[in-house]
């Protein structure tokens, strides 16, 4: 059960401010809470505050039917979790493929997380001043994405 004071602060969130984004276009990964899993390169597969950073990044980091050019050319990965950004990835500029036609971003990078969704509570590991900015304009917020799948796409700005 969710308290109804965290309800009402998680209705009043705002959207993420996409606009301030320099792509036209940007992938939003959506995960579920972390499970354990099976895999000899992670433990964990979605997301859990409670994860280490490095834990984190590998149980985000995961092998998605999507279209690696776009994904990396918003500079910026999204992750939600219910319709918030609870974590953003950045170093999407390489991608592998495997035979099953998925993708996987291997030198992605954890710039932030929420440690805290209702206070917001987050927790900023970027290295450098992009990242962190990204991470602070985004992690939070609400940003909303249909898709079929993990990678939905989003447009950056609502001009037509």
């Amino acid at each position: 059960m969710v308290p109804f004071e965290t309800v009402q602060a998680l209705s009043a969130r705002h959207h993420a401010p996409l606009d301030q984004l320099s792509s036209p276009e940007v992938a939003v990964l959506r995960v579920d809470t972390a499970r354990p899993a099976d895999e000899p390169d992670r433990a964990w597969r979605g997301f859990a505050s409670s994860l280490t950073p490095d834990d984190l990044v590998r149980a985000l980091r995961g092998w998605w039917r999507c279209n690696p050019a776009a994904v990396a050319s918003g500079q910026v990965l999204p992750v939600t979790l219910s319709g918030y950004v609870v974590a953003v990835l950045t170093g999407l500029q390489r991608w592998e493929k495997n035979t099953e036609g998925r993708h996987a971003f291997p030198d992605a990078r954890l710039t932030g997380y929420v440690t805290d969704l209702a206070t917001p509570r987050t927790a900023i590991t970027a290295e450098s001043a992009t990242d962190r900015r990204l991470a602070e304009l985004l992690l939070g917020t609400r940003l909303v994405s249909h898709s079929g799948g993990a990678v939905a796409y989003v447009p950056t700005s609502t001009a037509a």
